[in-house]
């Protein structure tokens, strides 16, 4: 018999490559696949519901409050017509949320303090959340399901309260965590690691991107979780020219494209590149993506005059980005060790890079340093020194004939690390869970 799953995840499903990785994996090896998102209202062409061809469907839940609710908040208005309209909904949802908190204390007392200050900011996006994590259980508690997905702690409850506390038979419960969640950018309160502490206890598999996160999760918890790498699907863009960046940004066919595709965010070295970028013999230096930090970035780039070395595209569908990405010389993935979770990342960067030939600047941390080193794609820096970078950036400038050896090599690494391979990894952990 078929088995359902039924995966959580906290962002839009428009980007997010681990979560489409391993949904497709699990679609074609028979498995039916329902994913729980979240809608963007700043986007309305953005499905409700899709049914994608890799083989499962999304469902994304309202990322707002609804105008009744909306009232009884101070944030709009229509409360009676909402709560005529929409009664049952209301009424299951809130049940369901003091069932939940009933068995998950931390979460209650939490809950207690933000709704004692309900005229603050910080208490208005609580309740946005639990608004979309009861959307969640309620989507989850559709179809009975066989297992539960919950990627990262903040859908960890959603798959709790569906998996165990809702049910008189109890399903499956994995725990695919992305990040470090007790050390990571934004998530400073030692409440986070109570939470998953606790969480956890409930959890049938838990898995982790990398063996360095694994060890670590162990030193934590006393386990050792499953280890799923975050390799990309098998690319091969260099067989195609359908972008040409040269010409997209008016840069003369001659001039190397020095490519940071990704998030514009804090930690990740972007600063010490626009730092770096006068110092670099040749080149234009091209950031691909968006984020919190990219106007400040923008704003960097302006005040040091340096609008003609460095350039910005917004970020681009996933499917596409491989096509942008050939055209680089060299890609940068030069986190800074501002946290546990950027020291210990391996990153989709680094692989995207790798897929499309194209050799890395990287940072010394182990799990990417392992694999540069091992396999000569790339050189490894020191990314918090601007100098370190522009000096290594140099050299593959200086000596074209080993940025073409790192070249081939990354062919022949893609060979090894790759969603085809890795997939298997996921499946034999599923029929683990499922036996």
């Amino acid at each position: 018999m078929t088995k359902k799953v039924c995966m959580f995840v906290w962002n839009h499903f428009t980007n997010d490559a681990r979560v489409l990785r391993e949904c497709s994996a699990l679609a074609e090896a028979g498995y039916e696949v329902d994913l729980i998102a979240i809608h963007d209202r700043k986007n309305p062409d953005l499905a409700r519901k899709e049914v994608r061809e890799e083989g499962f469907t999304v469902t994304r839940v309202h990322n707002t409050f609804p105008t009744g609710i909306g009232k009884v908040l101070g944030l709009s208005a229509k409360m009676k017509q909402f709560v005529t309209k929409n009664s049952y909904t209301l009424f299951l949802s809130f049940f369901l949320l003091a069932f939940a908190l009933w068995f998950m204390p931390i979460v209650t007392v939490v809950a207690g303090l933000l709704f004692g200050t309900l005229a603050t900011q910080k208490a208005r996006t609580f309740l946005v959340r639990a608004y979309i994590a009861i959307q969640m259980v309620v989507q989850g508690m559709r179809k009975n399901y066989d297992i539960y997905h919950s990627n990262d702690l903040n859908t960890l409850p959603q798959g709790l309260v569906c998996a165990k506390l809702l049910r008189l038979r109890r399903k499956k419960l994995v725990y695919d965590s992305h990040e470090v969640q007790t050390s990571r950018t934004g998530y400073n309160s030692s409440m986070y690691g109570k939470m998953e502490a606790f969480y956890i206890k409930f959890t049938d598999i838990m898995i982790n991107e990398n063996h360095t996160r694994a060890k670590y999760t162990e030193e934590l918890y006393g386990m050792y979780p499953e280890v799923v790498h975050n390799y990309p699907f098998v690319s091969r863009p260099e067989e195609n020219d359908v972008v040409n960046l040269h010409e997209m940004l008016n840069i003369s066919k001659e001039e190397p494209i020095l490519l940071y595709q990704g998030g514009i965010q804090v930690g990740r070295g972007l600063d010490k590149l626009v730092q770096a970028a006068p110092h670099f013999k040749r080149g234009t230096l091209v950031f691909i993506g968006d984020g919190r930090i990219k106007p400040e970035l923008e704003k960097m780039v302006a005040d040091l005059g340096l609008q003609e070395k460095v350039k910005f595209i917004s970020k681009v569908p996933i499917h596409e980005l491989l096509h942008y990405t050939r055209n680089a010389y060299v890609g940068f993935q030069v986190l800074n060790n501002i946290c546990f979770n950027h020291y210990s990342a391996s990153s989709n960067k680094l692989f995207e890079y790798m897929m499309s030939g194209v050799p890395v600047i990287a940072c010394s941390f182990p799990e990417i340093q392992r694999v540069v080193e091992k396999e000569n794609v790339g050189l490894c820096v020191d990314s918090h020194d601007p100098a370190s970078i522009a000096e290594g950036v140099n050299h593959l400038l200086d000596h074209p004939e080993l940025r073409e050896q790192m070249r081939e090599n990354c062919f022949m690494a893609r060979e090894k690390y790759n969603w085809e391979h890795e997939k298997h990894v996921l499946l034999a952990i599923y029929e683990k869970v499922s036996a």
